[in-house]
């Protein structure tokens, strides 16, 4: 791009203003709402530049209504590291509007801003796979982050090995971790190799070292359920949003 070029550009928000007419911060709402397209293609960075050329237009039904807070589940592929980043922040990788489900039912635009500000709450070994959730929601992180004690998470954990007599007794209460005594649990086979653990508070790494005590060395790990809030037919690697009458 010439020097001309660069100088004739102005910002987004100010082309915005101008035209429909509004304030700068309504035509900066509006941006980030997602509701302007440049030459027909979203734009929802408001310091954004645009050329004398180009078309600029606001969607049919845009508001200025503050954007909610949304809740994100995705269904972790195991091996994924959806920890927190080196900024700080959760590592988003595997969100993206490409991996949002088809069935997503939940009638939210997928925004750019829906990736900022978010609370992993109940984080998954990397070798894990399951249900994880992503909020910008205080709510949500009060219920699932502050008060994780009370909320009953649910996995299927494949085993191997021979579990020693009376495992099972000891798995639903009995174990120690980190030098404390577990609370009591509910574990129950679902076959010959697999066990169902339904658990609150539950603690990184706390299920396979439970797992150890008892003879048994884990395979395979997936969380199905955490609260109300299952999992169900999210396909592996892909996300949606949660509906406004869901509850954790």
């Amino acid at each position: 791009m010439t020097s001309s070029s660069t100088d004739s550009t102005v910002r987004l928000a100010k082309r915005l203003a101008e035209s429909l007419p509004c304030s700068r911060r309504e035509a900066e709402l509006y941006i980030e709402g997602g509701w302007v397209s440049v030459d027909g293609q979203l734009v929802e960075e408001s310091g954004a530049r645009v050329a004398p050329g180009q078309t600029v237009e606001l969607a049919p039904g845009a508001t200025l209504e503050e954007i909610p807070p949304v809740t994100i589940l995705l269904h972790k592929p195991a091996g994924f590291n959806a920890g927190i980043g080196a900024d700080g922040a959760p590592a988003l990788t595997c969100i993206g509007k490409d991996t949002q489900t088809p069935t997503d039912r939940s009638g939210q635009r997928y925004l750019k801003r829906h990736l900022s500000g978010l609370t992993l709450t109940n984080p998954l070994d990397t070798t894990a796979s399951g249900l994880l959730i992503f909020t910008q929601d205080f709510r949500v992180a009060r219920k699932l982050v502050d008060e994780a004690a009370r909320v009953e998470q649910e996995y299927i954990v494949e085993v191997a090995g021979a579990i020693v007599a009376n495992g099972l007794e000891l798995l639903n209460h009995g174990l120690p971790f980190n030098g404390k005594a577990l609370a009591p649990i509910k574990v129950s086979w679902q076959n010959e190799t697999r066990l169902r653990f339904a658990l609150k508070g539950v603690q990184p790494g706390q299920i396979a070292h439970m797992c150890r005590l008892v003879g048994l060395s884990v395979v395979a790990m997936k969380r199905l359920r955490v609260g109300r809030m299952s999992m169900a037919a999210l396909p592996s690697g892909q996300w949606r949003y949660l509906q406004e009458f869901e509850r954790f």
